[in-house]
């Protein structure tokens, strides 16, 4: 029998210490960056499902794993694909994706698919509280484990803490943290409420667990592998502790010359030869930002200059591969053999390889059929509606680049890192007044800069243009404003603009419309959204616009779209909304699957499954004339 772990660094003593803990233990493990702790999740596991002794011995689906994004789920699979001997069939989740499953086992009949993140987190601890996983075929989990624990806040916190309480006599843990990578306060607006809300699932398992709680660390770090990607490894300890804005603020400081050596700079994004650096990588390298308008302005300049790359999305989104639309199109069955589904997948054009076996087990696992390896068709498109898609079969995430806020990189690696230069302490008490978190953001530029294996540089930040939020500050559109009150030069895109209820070019020849979306249409595309008539579609909204890629209509904006548009431009309430003709600047971010009624697939010449193709857009619009693609302004 091949060894798993032959090609895979050898257990330290650290890490043996936590991988040899019994299955009942209650254990806490604080790992450094780069501190091997994937390796290590996956030798636990393993050891949970292949303990010596039978009667030790986990079987796969009594162990829970739960991990924050779908990116840290999917490194963990590999990696237990790759090197797990026996805990092959574990299952990482991320908590939306659990949790979805919890409250759908607990209320079946209710529609969740349009239930926010949150709320879908609260109804799921609420469920498990009143026992929703000891019903039907569910089981409670033998043992929990999480990774990234630190930044359990809010409503996932009492998720975590709620299931562990309940199970508390019979379940075993293993959640493993860094307090120096303690990143997502910003989540919880109140500044009080997040230095409380911080550190506090680490107290609660203290005082929970007073005498079994197991404390271990791991400390060597093995991603930097140069001198210049391990300067801010020294600082990991002190920021596990800092609480005091002052202390935090000479950290922060300290991090920040160091990041900014001259000998580190690559000057601006947009010199030549940082460019043609970046188009000749053939490394991974991520460009970290400290928020979304660093991440929108600098991906719209690298498109600018044919740098192909990607904008990593938020955490919650989760696209359905357009693979699966044209999969469900291309056979009237109601169920597949492996066999054909291979065939057909085949027959499908991707930009990659995919794993053909690797999807069938996953959508196997899903959309069971009745007969003897054989995928149920129809409940795999009651999964896309009811948004179960599995995080497993999701598209991998191939680009070479990435460009990322610090935020959604937390927990990944990559050989270069390029850090936009961040501001001093003064400026950020200057930017936000008496409410600047100085340990967040000294944590969030320790965590910045040790995503680095190789290389570690810094840039010089791009001019930023005035974003503002339209209505109330917290679910307001985003646009592009200026230092006048009514100033709108453009529009934020968002996941759900573009429309659903009906499939792209159905007014016209919507069969004609997938065939180009499949053979023409690609991530990074620029598309315009262009005004087609005057009339605005109801009271609260703007008229309608289409989607134009290279002078071609590929869908219109959504009601969501226009609703955000309505609120952006009506000013104030004596103000008349104006209209822009068309919005440039917008690319697309990804083909996707989306379901709508099997009477508007039927009625476009789709079939009457009721899913297809649609693009998913991103990007910073900016409002332009039709005539002469000049600015447009009231």
């Amino acid at each position: 029998m091949t060894d798993a772990y032959l090609d895979s660094p050898p257990l330290t003593e650290e890490q043996r210490a936590v991988v040899e803990q019994p299955w009942d233990a209650r254990l806490l493990v604080t790992a450094g960056a780069g501190a091997g702790k994937t390796h290590t999740l996956v030798r636990r596991l393993d050891a949970l499902c292949g303990h010596e002794d039978p009667e030790e011995a986990l079987e796969a689906a009594e162990v829970l794993v739960l991990t924050f994004s779908r990116a840290a789920a999917r490194e963990l699979r590999e990696r237990i694909a790759r090197h797990g001997e026996r805990a092959r069939r574990v299952r990482a989740q991320t908590f939306d994706a659990w949790a979805y499953g919890v409250i759908r086992q607990a209320h079946p009949d209710r529609e969740w698919s349009t239930v926010g993140f949150d709320e879908r987190i609260s109804a799921a601890a609420r469920a498990v509280e009143k026992g929703a996983l000891e019903e039907g075929d569910a089981a409670p989990p033998a043992h929990v484990v999480i990774d990234e624990v630190q930044d359990l806040l809010g409503a996932r916190r009492e998720l975590v803490e709620t299931l562990l309480d309940r199970y508390q006599e019979s379940c075993g843990f293993t959640v493993v943290g860094d307090a120096a990578q303690s990143v997502y306060g910003f989540q919880i607006e109140d500044l009080t409420e997040r230095t409380a809300e911080t550190g506090r699932f680490f107290d609660w398992l203290r005082c929970s667990y007073p005498d079994e709680l197991v404390e271990l660390s791991l400390t060597r770090n093995f991603r930097a592998a140069t001198p210049e990607a391990r300067i801010a490894l020294a600082h990991g300890p002190r920021l596990q502790q800092v609480t005091d804005a002052d202390e935090a603020g000479t950290l922060y400081e300290e991090l920040r010359d160091l990041l900014l050596d001259p000998a580190n700079g690559t000057g601006d994004l947009t010199d030549r030869f940082t460019l043609d650096g970046l188009r000749n990588l053939s490394d991974t390298c991520a460009i970290l930002t400290r928020d979304n308008r660093q991440a929108l302005v600098v991906s719209g300049l690298l498109h600018q200059h044919g740098v192909e790359h990607r904008l990593r999305r938020p955490l919650e989104d989760r696209p359905v591969p357009y693979w699966v639309a044209e999969l469900l199109r291309r056979t009237e069955a109601t169920g597949l053999t492996e066999e054909r589904f291979h065939s057909l997948l085949a027959e499908i054009p991707l930009p990659y390889a995919p794993n053909a076996s690797a999807l069938w087990t996953v959508l196997r696992r899903t959309a069971r059929g009745a007969g003897r390896n054989v995928l149920d068709l129809e409940r795999l498109r009651r999964s896309l509606v009811d948004g179960r898609f599995p995080d497993e079969a999701a598209d991998p995430e191939t680009t070479r680049i990435v460009v990322s806020t610090v935020h959604r990189a937390k927990g990944l690696e990559f050989d270069r890192v390029i850090v936009l230069a961040p501001p001093t302490v003064a400026e950020l008490h200057k930017h936000h007044k008496d409410e600047s978190d100085l340990p967040a953001e000294a944590r969030a530029l320790y965590v910045a800069m040790t995503r680095a294996r190789q290389d570690l540089y810094h840039a010089a930040p791009p001019e930023l243009p005035v974003l503002k939020r339209a209505g109330s500050r917290k679910n307001g559109r985003r646009y592009v404003g200026g230092w006048r009150s009514y100033d709108r030069f453009g529009i934020v895109a968002e996941a759900g603009d573009v429309c659903r209820e009906n499939p792209p070019g159905h007014e016209a020849d919507a069969v004609a419309t997938q065939a180009y979306l499949l053979e023409q249409v690609a991530p990074g595309h620029e598309v315009v959204l262009r005004r087609r008539h005057d009339l605005p579609m109801g009271e609260y909204q703007s008229p309608p616009y289409v989607l134009v890629h290279d002078g071609r209509e590929i869908g219109e904006a959504s009601e969501r779209f226009r609703e955000g548009l309505f609120q952006v431009q009506k000013v104030s309430r004596t103000w008349d909304p104006w209209w822009p003709d068309e919005i440039h600047g917008m690319r697309v971010d990804t083909l996707e699957t989306v379901t709508g009624s099997t009477a508007a697939g039927a009625n476009a010449g789709l079939g009457d499954r009721g899913v297809w193709i649609a693009p998913r857009i991103t990007g910073l619009g900016r409002y332009r004339r039709a005539d002469d693609e000049k600015e447009q302004r009231a």
